[in-house]
Order: C-alpha cells, then structure tokens, then sequence
C-alpha cells in the first residue's frame, strides 16, 4: 500500500488509523519517491484490530509515500487505512546554544542527501563546521573501522562512512551526527556523555524515539562478535535514558 502525502518541506505529526481484518505486524516507511536512500521513517508496528499511530517527521521534503505493507507477506491484503491526518510540529530547541543549534541544522540537511551524494568535504554556511564524506573509515593500516563516523578531537569536523550512512533512515543519520556534534561541544571523550547529550538534541528537534533506539540497536548489532560486556552495557543503558526522556 503506497499513499502520497503532500509534505511540502514541513515539520509536522502524521496522525494514522490502521485496521486489520487478522493481527498482524507491519512495515511502516515514509520515503522521498524522487531521491535514493532518503527514507524518513522506518518502524514496525503489531496491530492486532485496530491502532491509532503517530510518526513525527520535523522534516520533510515536498512530497513523501508513505508504504505500509504486511511484514511477513509483504502484501497490504488485509490492511486499511481509515485516517490520515497531518498536524504541525514545533521543535523545542530554544534551550540550544546558537552554535549547537547551528550544528544541528547543518547535520540534518546533510543527513537528508547524504545517501544520494557524492564522497568528499562539505562545509556548514557559516564555514564552522566541516563533514568529510568517505566510502568507508579507516585506521593508520587501511583497515576499516567499525563505526559510522567519527569527529577530530581538535577540531569540528567529522568524518563520515558512507558504506555506513548510506541504508541507514534520515532519522538515525541525525542521531548519529548529534553525538558526534556533542563530543566536540562538551569536549568529552566519554560515550555516555555524548550519548545523552546526543538524544536530547535528537529529540528536541521532534524526531522518534523508537528510530533513536535503532540507532543505537543497529550499530551494535551488525557486528555482534565484536561487541563486549562494555558495548552492551552502554547500549542498555541509553535504550533506558531514551524511553524515560521526555519528547
């Protein structure tokens, strides 16, 4: 099933009623239809009659499809829609100093073209901050490391995987980038900093909770060998600090 929203670069709540003629979970993804690998929302959803769901999108492009479909049928049989409906959402940023926020604006734009854009260096408006995009990150030997990026300890500038970035949603790019971004503005070393840090620019900004939670799932989880006590730990630890914040 594949509805056409006219999203017109707005920020804004999407308001879905969903009935099933048998329970069932879904796939649920928002994309732009004109560019690849720009999806703005990816979640799965049990519905067992009837559910009322809202998906926060505080950004858009100028249009958006929104595909629901049967996760283990792949098929919309079954499925209705019965309301869709689209209300304004306002990002609570004004607690942001003006250069976090600067960031953040720069970090979201890019996180929506980054998976259609060529590798290289591209700079913030006001030439503050630097991403430098690369096929994948490496260690002093070339050997790929496993993370999606990276920021200098010197200086604001971050590098980026695009192997990494490129399937990953618009939403966990930008929760990526927000820890990156916090590393460098509270000059901390520490993971847990930086990730709470991260979250709440992330939030404040009006993007999900649940994506936020596959940031965190999906990096850890695509290398399962080489995650420790320590990574699980970290990974526990944000996934709860997530759910208790306040959107």
């Amino acid at each position: 099933m594949r509805i056409p929203i006219a999203s017109e670069s707005r920020s804004f709540q999407l308001s879905l009623v969903i009935t099933v003629k048998a329970p069932m979970q879904l796939n649920i993804k928002v994309s732009d239809p004109s560019k690849p690998y720009s999806d703005y929302l990816r979640r799965k959803a049990v519905v067992k009659k009837r559910r009322r769901l809202l998906i926060s999108l505080p950004v858009s492009p100028k249009a958006l499809v929104l595909e629901i479909h049967n996760s283990v049928t792949g098929t919309s049989t079954g499925i209705q829609i019965t309301q869709v409906a689209l209300t304004p959402l306002t990002p609570q940023t004004a607690w942001m100093h003006p250069a976090q926020h600067r960031f953040m604006e720069f970090a979201i734009d890019f996180a929506q073209k980054v998976g259609y854009v060529p590798t290289g260096f591209y700079e913030s408006p006001a030439q503050e901050f630097l991403f430098q995009l690369l096929p994948k990150l490496t260690d002093a030997q070339g050997k790929e490391v496993i993370t999606p990026a990276r920021i200098h300890r010197h200086m604001p500038r971050v590098q980026i995987s695009q192997r990494w970035f490129r399937p990953f949603s618009i939403p966990i790019r930008v929760a990526i980038l927000a820890h990156e971004g916090c590393h460098w503005f509270l000059n901390a070393r520490s993971q847990t900093i930086a990730d709470r840090c991260g979250i709440r620019h992330y939030l404040g900004y009006g993007f999900p909770k649940i994506e936020a939670i596959y940031a965190v799932t999906k990096i850890f989880g695509s290398y399962p060998e080489l995650v420790g006590q320590a990574q699980l730990k970290r990974t526990q630890d944000l996934i709860q600090f997530i759910e208790s914040t306040k959107e």
